[in-house]
């Protein structure tokens, strides 16, 4: 009788085990998954956020003498921090390490995370 209830119990651990392995792995696939699409939407609100930031020096750019207006630049993506500059008539927005880069017209003063001025007097682009 002993036997039987030993062979029941080695059963017992072995099908739980193998639930086990299962749902362990289900889940993993889940994450995996879902830090893929995370990591896309990162990538995407990214290349956004760099060409509103051409949008509007380009707006700024054809415009006439005294266009001024205010654009607010996202603090953060999906709650990690990135990078976002103006360097040698190019946008440069990064994060992790994905990067994109963009041609823009001349540009003076540096662009910053949360409200930023852009203006056109004489002809030049400021901004803040």
């Amino acid at each position: 009788m002993q036997n039987k209830n030993s062979q029941g119990a080695i059963e017992f651990v072995v099908i739980f085990a193998a639930v086990l392995f299962f749902f362990i792995s289900f889940f993993g696939a889940v994450k995996i998954n879902t830090d893929r699409k995370n990591l896309e939407k990162e990538r995407m609100i990214l290349q956004n956020i760099a060409l509103d930031v051409q949008h509007e020096i380009n707006l700024a750019a054809e415009s006439s003498e005294g266009y001024y207006r205010e654009f607010k630049i996202p603090e953060n993506i999906l709650g990690r921090d990135y990078q976002i500059n103006i360097t040698n008539n190019r946008i440069y927005a990064s994060i992790g390490q994905f990067g994109v880069s963009y041609r823009v017209f001349e540009v003076n003063g540096v662009i910053k995370k949360g409200l930023n001025n852009i203006t056109n007097k004489n002809g030049a682009i400021f901004i803040n």
